[in-house]
């Protein structure tokens, strides 16, 4: 994608992140009490507050850098969402024979319903690809910006292809200014950092 910087955002600051998935709902509710509910999006977007990583002096200045040379919201990054980043035995499709790229993906379950989270920024030496549970060491390889995992032959017919891996999700600020306050030599706060995922 245009405005994409293929680099992640500094791991340590995002640990301490607040946020997570959020999805756009319309409530309109009648007079007796009653709703109509509309679903606005079929995708969850992330949203996060990174400020509470910030712990050391070190870290205000890495992150200086990294706000500048992203120009603010204007180019996108790999973002570590520590409550979410690893898939383990994911189906990402089943052999036809025919059939020879596959979209890593993740899938989440609850009840009867399932929601099915499309993967576009794998980490780079985290996959591992399985075909019926025994694992494929070659015979495959991996586009690691748009998660597609291509064989050099075709899965056969009700191979179940299965992916271990982590993943980063594509972001970017939300904001083009900088607020820092410095309280002590080596102390410096910013007391909120959006960032906000990018639909690729």
């Amino acid at each position: 994608m245009s405005g994409f910087h293929d680099v992640q955002f500094p791991t340590d600051i995002s640990y301490g992140a607040s946020g997570g998935p959020g999805f756009s709902t319309s409530v309109i509710a009648s007079v007796s009490g009653f709703e109509r509910r509309n679903v606005n999006w079929s995708k969850a977007r992330g949203r996060w507050n990174v400020a509470h990583g910030l712990k050391r002096r070190e870290q205000i200045a890495a992150l200086i850098a990294f706000f500048r040379a992203r120009y603010g919201r204007a180019y996108g990054f790999r973002f570590k969402d520590w409550s979410d980043f690893q898939a383990t035995s994911s189906l990402i499709g089943t052999g036809d024979g025919t059939t020879k790229t596959f979209n890593l993906q993740k899938v989440y379950s609850s009840g009867a319903e399932s929601f099915t989270r499309k993967i576009t920024r794998p980490v780079p030496g985290t996959i591992k690809i399985y075909r019926d549970g025994v694992e494929a060491t070659s015979g495959w390889s991996i586009d690691e910006a748009t998660g597609l995992v291509t064989f050099t032959s075709a899965p056969a017919v009700d191979v179940a292809v299965t992916a271990d891996f982590e993943f980063d999700v594509p972001a970017r600020f939300d904001t083009d200014q900088m607020d820092i306050s410095i309280e002590t030599y080596d102390l410096a706060r910013w007391s909120e950092i959006p960032i906000v995922e990018i639909r690729e």
